[in-house]
């Protein structure tokens, strides 16, 4: 039950990842970034990580996602009122064909590929008995990996500037 769970998660990822692509409107490709982010948390609860799911709720999802909101409606980008999610045949169509993909590679690989433990399971598995949930995930984000984190937020804060300073110079 888990695997079926696992493939209708990973198919509504990869569909919403689609349609943040494929949207007309900003507002449009925003709600399928958050099914996106949202079947992503569903995963990690599947495999157990429910720290990670939380924090993909609350930061991305949450967070993340109604700053981008507010971007948009202060750029006034959404104002195109055409329907922007296409028929239910299509997105049936798309299920369908990401679902046969996803059979077509778990036939590739085969059960016992998926299913044996890797090294890298087992060094998580290491971790998480060392540290805890949070502490595996917090001792390498502050130590090997905090360079990349401090310019993510300031990449962040970057895009935010320019977009204000974008919608004041389209206001004046």
């Amino acid at each position: 039950m888990i695997e079926v769970l696992f493939y209708v998660f990973a198919a509504v990822a990869l569909g919403g990842a689609l349609g943040v692509v494929w949207a007309k409107s900003p507002v449009g490709s925003l709600l399928y970034m958050v099914a996106t982010l949202a079947s992503l948390a569903c995963i990690f609860v599947l495999l157990e990580a429910h720290f990670l799911a939380a924090i993909q709720v609350i930061v991305y999802a949450g967070a993340i996602m109604v700053l981008f909101l507010f971007v948009i409606m202060l750029l006034n980008l959404g104002h195109d009122y055409q329907r922007d999610l296409k028929g239910g045949a299509f997105s049936l169509l798309s299920f369908v064909i990401i679902g046969l993909m996803a059979g077509v590679l778990v036939r590739q690989f085969g059960e016992n590929a998926i299913t044996e433990p890797t090294a890298g399971g087992r060094a998580i598995d290491a971790a998480l008995a060392q540290h805890g949930a949070v502490g595996a995930i917090a001792q390498p984000l502050y130590t090997t990996y905090v360079v990349p984190f401090e310019i993510t937020g300031v990449l962040l804060l970057v895009a935010i500037v320019g977009a204000l300073v974008l919608a004041k110079k389209g206001g004046q």
